[in-house]
C-alpha cells in the first residue's frame, strides 16, 4: 500500500495520506481519523460543561466581590484558569483533531510580583478570548454532540438490523422494529425487503455520519485557531523578532567575514610590503639591482592588495549598484560567472538601497552556486516588478539538486530574504533545470 504525505482541507493541518482502491466515501467509517474526530465530539460535551461552570462561576464571583478589593483577585484568577483549560483545549485539538495551532503570547509583566502578574492577567487579550470560548463553546458542543451521537447510533443501528431482528418476535412480543403504529394499524419491519431496505439506509446513514462529524468539528477547528490561538498582530511581532535576530546574526556574520579577508588577505600583503620595501630601502646603496627586484616585486604586491580592496569593496556595496542600478551590477556579476549569463532588468525605477542592495546580493550568491555546483552550460537572470513586490528569477540547465532544507547557502539566503518580507522558492529536480525566484518587497528610492 503506497504512503505520502499532503495536507487535508482543514485549515491546513498534515495528515497521513494512504492511496486506497476503495473510495474515501466508503472506507471514512472505518478510517481513525473518523473515530478520533467523533471521539473529539464526545468528549466536548463534559469538557465544555466544566470550561462553561468555571468560567460562569469565577467570573460572577469575581463581579460580586468588586464592591471589595478581592474581586479583581478572583477575577484574575479565574482568567488564568481560563488560560491554563485553553492550553488543554489545544492540546486535546492537536492529539484528536491534527489541528496545529501555536500557543499564543505569553503574559507581558514590566516587573515581577503578584500585582504585576494579576495587571497582565486582566490586560491580555488572551485571557478574555479564552473567557469567550469557555462561555460559546458549551452550546455548540451540545449540539454537535446531538447530532454525531444520533447518527452514529442510528445509522450502525440499522446498519446491523439484519442481525438482531429476531429480538423482537424472541422477546418483545411483536414482529419487528416498529416503523409506525396507532391504535388500528402497526407497520413493522419484519419481511426480508422491508430489513434489507432498513439495512441500505443504515449504511447510508453510517457512510455519511464521518463527514456530518467532519463538518461539526471543523466549527471547532476555527473555534480553537480563533479563540485559544496567536493573534495575527502577536504572531507578526513574534516573527519580527525572529527576523531581527536573523538581521543581526546575518550583520554580525558579514563584519566577521570582511574583518577576516583584511586580515588574511589585503592586510598581510601590505604588512608583507613594508617588510620588502624596508628591506630594498636597506640594499639601496648597496645593491641597487637587487633594491631594484625587491621595489618591482613591491609594486605587484601593491596591485594585488588593491584588487584584494576592491574585491572586499565590492562584496560590501559595489559602487556601480550605486551609480548604475541593477541592471549595470548583475551585468558585472554575470560577466565573472564561468558560464554565459543572460540577464534581463525590467524596471520602471530604481528600488530602495537596502532591497537594491539585497536583490544584488541574491543574485549574485546564486551566480555563485551555479559556478560552483550547477554543471550548467548557460543561465539566464530576470528581475522585474508585480505590483509593490520585486521579483527575481535566476535558471540554469545545470544538474539540478539544489534544496533550501540541507542547510546549504540557499538556507541562508531565504532566512535574509525572510527578515525583509521576502521569499525564496527552489525549484530543482535531479537532472535540472533549476530555477530559482525570489520575491522582495517593493520600496521606492526616497531620493
Amino acid at each position: 500500500m503506497a504512503t505520502d504525505y499532503g495536507y487535508d482541507s482543514g485549515l491546513g493541518f498534515p495528515e497521513e495520506v494512504r492511496r486506497h482502491r476503495l473510495p474515501a466515501g466508503l472506507r471514512a467509517p472505518f478510517e481513525g481519523r473518523a473515530w478520533r474526530e467523533f471521539g473529539y465530539v464526545l468528549l466536548s460535551l463534559p469538557i465544555s460543561v466544566l470550561l462553561f461552570t468555571y468560567a460562569v462561576t469565577m467570573v460572577s464571583l469575581g463581579a460580586g466581590l468588586l464592591v471589595t478589593f478581592l474581586g479583581i483577585p478572583v477575577f484574575a484568577a479565574g482568567l488564568a484558569g481560563c488560560r491554563g483549560l485553553g492550553a488543554l483545549e489545544r492540546a486535546r485539538a492537536r492529539g484528536l483533531l491534527g489541528l496545529e495551532v501555536g500557543d499564543p503570547e505569553p503574559l507581558r509583566m514590566r516587573k515581577p510580583g503578584f500585582m504585576a502578574w494579576m495587571g497582565a492577567v486582566l490586560k491580555s487579550g488572551t485571557s478574555w478570548r479564552t473567557l469567550l470560548y469557555s462561555v460559546l463553546h458549551l452550546p455548540w458542543a451540545l449540539f454537535s454532540f446531538v447530532v454525531a451521537v444520533n447518527f452514529w447510533v442510528y445509522g450502525w443501528a440499522l446498519l446491523t438490523y439484519p442481525l438482531w431482528f429476531w429480538v423482537f418476535p424472541a422477546y418483545v412480543g411483536q414482529d419487528g422494529l416498529q416503523l409506525y403504529g396507532d391504535e388500528t394499524h402497526h407497520i413493522y419491519l419484519d419481511n426480508p425487503f422491508e430489513i434489507t431496505v432498513t439495512a441500505l439506509v443504515g449504511l447510508l446513514f453510517t457512510l455519511a455520519t464521518p463527514w456530518i462529524v467532519r463538518a461539526l468539528t471543523m466549527v471547532d477547528r476555527v473555534m480553537v485557531h480563533g479563540l485559544l490561538g496567536p493573534t495575527r498582530l502577536s504572531a507578526r511581532v513574534v516573527e519580527l523578532e525572529s527576523d531581527r535576530g536573523v538581521v543581526v546574526d546575518t550583520a554580525a556574520a558579514d563584519l566577521r567575514r570582511i574583518e577576516r579577508d583584511l586580515h588574511d588577505g589585503a592586510q598581510a600583503r601590505l604588512v608583507a610590503l613594508a617588510m620588502d620595501l624596508g628591506l630594498a630601502k636597506e640594499k639601496l646603496t648597496e645593491d641597487p639591482q637587487a633594491a631594484a627586484r625587491m621595489v618591482d616585486e613591491a609594486h605587484g604586491e601593491v596591485k594585488t592588495a588593491l584588487q584584494e580592496l576592491r574585491d572586499l569593496a565590492r562584496g560590501i556595496h559595489p559602487a556601480v549598484l550605486t551609480d548604475r542600478g541593477l541592471d549595470a551590477a548583475l551585468s558585472s556579476v554575470a560577466s565573472r560567472c564561468t558560464v554565459p549569463v543572460q540577464v534581463e532588468v525590467d524596471l520602471p525605477a530604481r528600488p530602495a538601497p537596502a532591497i537594491e542592495g539585497i536583490a544584488y546580493f541574491t543574485v549574485s550568491e546564486l551566480l555563485q552556486n551555479i559556478s560552483k555546483h550547477s554543471r550548467a552550460t548557460g543561465a539566464a537572470v530576470d528581475v522585474w516588478r508585480v505590483e509593490d513586490r520585486l521579483l527575481l528569477q535566476v535558471v540554469d540547465n545545470g544538474v539540478g539538486g539544489a534544496d533550501v532544507s540541507s542547510g546549504s547557502g540557499l538556507a541562508g539566503l531565504a532566512g535574509r530574504l525572510d527578515a525583509v518580507d521576502g521569499i525564496l522558492v527552489v525549484d530543482s529536480p535531479a537532472g535540472g533545470p533549476t530555477r530559482v525566484t525570489a520575491e522582495l518587497p517593493w520600496r521606492g528610492d526616497p531620493v
